[in-house]
């Protein structure tokens, strides 16, 4: 399933039925709202209260960043998960099936599970036309609410002050690194884009920035409205031995924990951001130290820094993400890498090639659909402009082939610079 559709149905078609395949489901709510992103909660806020939704029940983990977001809500998830509580977990955008967005105690949502929730949002929509990621994010919270769970991990989809998520007061927030990224429309600096960001702390409840160098505007709007924060390097910080790591809170320490089991050292920063907000959930979610050290083991998910024999298939589609990702190369192995290379327009395609082109044998530029998607001839003519040679390819399947072959088993071949991208290799691989 595309993680991403390429086109809208015509408008005014009628809702599926319940019964109706998921797909169909998906390329219906496409046609709801004519941009495919609108921020702002009136619209999702007028929904909700229809479905009489955010719950009251379940403990609420709101995870916001420009990187980091998605091994921050999968850590939580798997932390809270071995202490007993019952899960739910909604992160953005999938892989390779829309399933992934939405998990309960670890398990991606059936089909008829998710369409029956899509079901009992259009019922309670009227005529309040909702974008793709809104009317996910109200059956996400639906089915959570449903199925009685305990906690709830949401990811934030883009910034937070106006996200769709937002609209959940979280028990505990946790903002991870800031980047530049979005910036059409989150701010064309990380001041900007931190304000954005720090949207979701909430007056006299707990937050937790993982951010190292984390942008002014997050601390001041904590002070602003009194959100209690915890930053890294000043409130938690971490000491790392050659096969374990201590963590260490105000009043709190865990000595000897397990590496995180997702490759890099930002995966250190990620999880000690989680551990504080684990640490300051613990009155509310008591968590045993024998839960964290289950958690940080089996910590999994898809695309990041993901070895496959000479494959590594990693989502990172920004600067920022770019740098950690060649960090990770240079620990891997010597010798120059093979990147498979496909983005989206609006994401900065030299800077990301400046940064890996000092590990970069070739450059294989693979076009994206349209309208977001860029062609692979353009991909490339933009690329070649780091100084490494960039071959253009209609599609990810061609560009990643022949960079296989050209490896010969004995290169890294790399698959990055957008989920599509990555989701198109691994596809590959499977078949």
């Amino acid at each position: 399933m595309r993680n991403k559709f390429d086109g809208r149905p015509a408008a005014g078609r009628g809702a599926p039925s319940a019964a109706a395949p998921l797909e169909d489901w998906l390329r219906w709510q496409e046609a709801l709202h004519p941009l495919s992103i609108a921020l702002g909660l009136e619209r999702v806020r007028e929904v909700a209260a229809r479905l009489a939704l955010p719950a009251t029940g379940p403990r609420t983990v709101t995870v916001a960043g420009t990187n980091g977001k998605g091994s921050t809500a999968a850590l939580l998830s798997e932390i809270y998960l071995a202490a007993g509580y019952r899960t739910g977990t909604y992160t953005s955008p999938h892989l390779l099936r829309y399933n992934e967005r939405i998990a309960i105690n670890g398990e991606a949502a059936p089909d008829a599970v998710l369409t029956g929730a899509f079901a009992a949002v259009e019922k309670s929509r009227g005529a309040t036309p909702l974008t793709y990621f809104e009317f996910g994010t109200l059956a996400a919270l639906w089915l959570f609410r449903e199925s009685g769970v305990q906690v709830q991990v949401l990811e934030v989809g883009l910034g937070g002050r106006l996200d769709a998520v937002n609209l959940v007061d979280a028990d505990c927030a946790v903002i991870t690194s800031i980047g530049l990224d979005h910036v059409e429309y989150l701010g064309k600096d990380r001041d900007s884009i931190g304000r954005e960001k720090a949207g979701v702390l909430r007056a006299g409840r707990p937050a937790v920035c993982s951010d190292p160098q984390p942008p002014a505007s997050i601390g001041a709007h904590a002070r602003t409205i009194g959100a209690p924060l915890w930053s890294y390097g000043r409130d938690f910080h971490v000491q790392r031995a050659a096969d374990f790591w201590n963590w260490h809170g105000p009043d709190t320490h865990y000595k000897k924990l397990p590496p995180p089991a997702l490759a890099g050292d930002i995966q250190y920063v990620n999880a000690a951001g989680v551990l504080a907000a684990v640490t300051r959930l613990h009155p509310q979610l008591p968590v045993p130290e024998a839960a964290l050290r289950a958690g940080l083991v089996r910590l999994r998910l898809r695309g990041r820094f993901e070895r496959r024999g000479n494959v590594v298939l990693d989502v990172a589609h920004n600067v920022e993400a770019a740098r950690v990702l060649a960090d990770n190369l240079r620990s891997l192995a010597p010798g120059q890498c093979r990147f498979v290379i496909g983005m989206l327009s609006d994401k900065p395609v030299e800077g990301f090639a400046q940064v890996l082109a000092p590990l970069a044998e070739s450059l294989y530029a693979a076009g994206l659909p349209p309208p977001r998607g860029i062609a692979g001839a353009e991909l490339a003519r933009r690329l070649g402009g780091c100084g490494v040679p960039a071959r253009a390819f209609d599609a990810v399947a061609p560009a990643f082939a022949a960079a296989r072959a050209d490896a010969r088993g004995r290169q890294t071949v790399v698959a990055c610079g957008s989920f599509l991208t990555v989701a198109a290799a691994a596809e590959q691989l499977h078949g």
